[in-house]
């Protein structure tokens, strides 16, 4: 079982011994909802593909979209002002929607 803990700044979450950066939270709950719903799709997708023997790389956009969205990967979240944040996850979300249709 991984060792978590957070750090006291509250912007990064480690993992046994490795640091992530977490989520930005200012994500409104239902932004964060959906792009969960996506990090997970493309996560599956893409075990799904690999163990098909077939290219991930759509599901592997999936997921950095999902995670530029969350503010976990780009331009640290609180580097950011709102109009920044706000920006990055209607981007992101609007990217995700559209390749779904």
């Amino acid at each position: 079982m991984a060792e978590t803990q957070g750090t006291d700044d509250e912007r990064w979450l480690v993992v046994d011994g490795r640091r992530w950066r977490r989520q930005d939270p200012a994500l409104p709950p239902e932004v964060a909802e959906r792009l969960l719903s996506h990090l997970g799709r493309g996560r599956s997708g893409v075990r799904s593909a690999t163990k098909a023997g077939e290219d991930p790389a759509p599901s592997r956009r999936r997921v950095d979209l999902a995670k530029h969205g969350l503010g976990e990967r780009g331009t640290a979240w609180w580097d950011q002002d709102d109009a920044e944040r706000r920006r990055r996850w209607e981007e992101a979300l609007d990217e995700l929607d559209r390749l779904d249709d």
